[in-house]
């Protein structure tokens, strides 16, 4: 019997242009990317090959090669989209580093991270031509030498990147130099090709190093416990400069399935529907959310009894091999576009009661843990050894361990293997503080179950450490908090008060739901309904670890673009009275 983290045959590969040339030479003719162009009312949808996109991934790199700019530091800035796939690609394959910048930046972040990371040139999607424009007419500290609109023709002022992936494609078929220093130009596996800045909530944001051999380990180890399909359809929405979000495309891209393009967090049921999405890597907050409109819309038909009697019988059912799901709640699939069959959440802990109640409707869920730093992935549950509430095995090329574990077993997780970054771009002494004998500290803390599941507590900085000694760790009780169905998200943490700290609880309520079902409720009111809801989640816990502060509020928690909530910045803006 096979382990349990290492279920499927996986090809492997030397560095990420090999695995782009076994997979077009498999798949070659095969959809490997949808786009959609809309021309006024008119919508138009094209297919492009494996083939395809190889060649615009070649001619792209050798039109970069012949600006000058081998063994450059190129930046992408965009929404999600193929011309961004193809940049990275182009880049780590022969050209130089790629530097994937989170496009929701404010300008002087930006500014700042082209300095440190030495750019060389920008291609840019045209709704960033202002801030670009810019930072190139008044920042005297960027050099960069090449500006690439994704968009436009050639204007004088930006480099079109259609017309040079037409030259670049011209210059390949004259064979010229270029063309040849592109295709022959040798890849070091264990050199650094990707630098990603990480979303700094605490200091500035660290800038991570990563190689062809980090994420070359790291697709076949994925691979080996969650088998995409050949056909699948993914829809792309976690943003690509994220390393979940592109690896995720890779994912899919070397297991003969279809990548499209998401419009827009308002747009997912819409596109799962119009694409027909099989696969969906997602964040918890987004599949919490879905889930609980989902949920609402049933209470609301009365059919909750129902649901909940089906699902008895399914599990049932189910034990006997008898795999009902998908008929039985058939209308909750199709809200879920109709054939969507498998959801990868990560970047944060989803509910364990939504990842249940998900895989019980007949659509696997599987969740995993991981830091840009690892490439990302550290840790999943496998397709065939689902566990709601663990984020499964290590992958199979990892060595994972509890770093000084407590009486319950709980620690710091600390990760070896193929997949750890190289280190922090710059900064030797924070690289110091992570890595250290070929271990990276994670600063998560976890402990593994008897079967040897892992499961995530919280950070290790937010845990909230009472004058006793108790330790209260805040993800379980935001847990509870959130379960209640007019709250969209929470914030727990430690709240000064003489010379110890109480535990309290920022709640963001659903107004949509409040004037839906309360309309005439007054602040008052409000605050008086949480509170005798918060003193009822108090009786199911510990003592020590009972709300007794809470703020209201209707504005959402500040997060990252992988929908993770900077908790020191609103922690700041509490205390600071804000």
């Amino acid at each position: 019997m096979k382990a349990k983290n290492d279920i499927y045959e996986t090809e492997k590969y030397t560095d990420i242009r090999d695995m782009i040339n076994k997979s077009v030479e498999k798949y070659r003719d095969n959809t490997a990317f949808i786009i959609k162009n809309k021309v006024g009312n008119e919508v138009k949808y094209r297919n492009i090959t494996f083939k395809e996109t190889k060649e615009d991934m070649e001619a792209l790199g050798t039109a970069l090669i012949s600006l000058g700019l081998r063994n450059a530091r190129v930046v992408v800035i965009s929404p999600n989209r193929y011309e961004w796939v193809t940049t990275y690609l182009a880049v780590v394959n022969g050209v130089g580093v790629i530097v994937p910048l989170d496009r929701s930046l404010p300008e002087n972040e930006m500014q700042g991270m082209l300095e440190r990371s030495q750019a060389d040139a920008i291609i840019f999607d045209k709704k960033y031509k202002d801030t670009v424009r810019e930072l190139k007419n008044n920042c005297e500290t960027i050099n960069l030498r090449s500006y690439i609109c994704m968009d436009d023709e050639e204007d004088g002022e930006f480099l079109s990147y259609t017309k040079l992936l037409e030259k670049g494609k011209k210059l390949i078929e004259e064979n010229s130099n270029e063309a040849k220093e592109y295709k022959n130009a040798k890849i070091y596996p264990e050199k650094m090709s990707i630098l990603l800045f990480t979303s700094g909530t605490t200091s500035k944001a660290k800038a991570v190093m990563l190689s062809h051999k980090n994420l070359a380990e790291q697709i076949p180890a994925l691979r080996a416990v969650l088998n995409a399909w050949p056909g699948d359809v993914s829809l792309s929405f976690l943003p690509l400069h994220h390393t979940f979000g592109s690896l995720a495309s890779w994912y899919i891209f070397v297991s003969d399935a279809t990548t499209v393009f998401c419009d827009g967090l308002k747009h997912i049921q819409e596109n799962l529907k119009e694409y027909g999405v099989t696969v969906f890597v997602t964040v918890p907050l987004v599949l919490e959310t879905m889930y609980k409109r989902i949920m609402k819309t049933v209470e609301k038909q009365g059919k909750l009894e129902t649901l909940q009697k089906g699902r008895k019988i399914s599990k049932a059912l189910n034990k006997i091999h008898i795999d009902v799901r998908r008929k039985m709640f058939k209308d909750i699939i199709n809200a879920l576009g109709g054939k969507l069959r498998i959801v990868v959440s990560g970047a944060a802990s989803l509910d364990k009661e939504v990842a249940e109640a998900l895989n019980d409707f007949g659509i696997l869920v599987c969740q995993g843990y991981g830091l840009t730093e690892t490439s990302p992935v550290v840790c999943v549950e496998p397709d065939k050894y689902i566990k709601c509430g663990s984020v499964g095995f290590p992958l199979r090329n990892l060595q994972v361990e509890i770093d000084e574990p407590n009486n319950e077993g709980i620690g710091e997780l600390k990760v070896k293997g193929p997949s750890v970054m190289l280190g922090y771009y710059g900064m030797p002494e924070e690289t110091a503080k992570v890595l250290k004998d070929g271990w990276f500290y994670t600063g998560d803390l976890a402990y593994f179950d008897k079967q040897g599941y892992v499961h995530i507590t919280g950070r290790k900085k937010d845990v909230i450490v009472l004058k006793n000694g108790k330790n209260i760790y805040p993800e379980e009780i935001e847990t509870l908090i959130n379960k209640m169905d007019y709250v969209s998200e929470s914030l727990v943490f430690g709240y000064p008060k003489d010379d110890d700290l109480i535990v309290t609880a920022k709640i963001v309520y659903n107004k949509d739901y409040i004037n839906e079902n309360y309309p005439n409720i007054t602040k008052e009111e409000l605050e008086q309904m949480i509170w005798k809801d918060i003193k009822e989640i108090n009786t199911t816990i510990a003592g020590y670890q009972h709300v007794k502060k809470i703020i209201i509020t209707e504005e959402p928690l500040i997060k990252t673009t992988t929908a993770k909530v900077k908790r020191f910045v609103e922690i700041q803006k509490i205390l600071e009275g804000n």
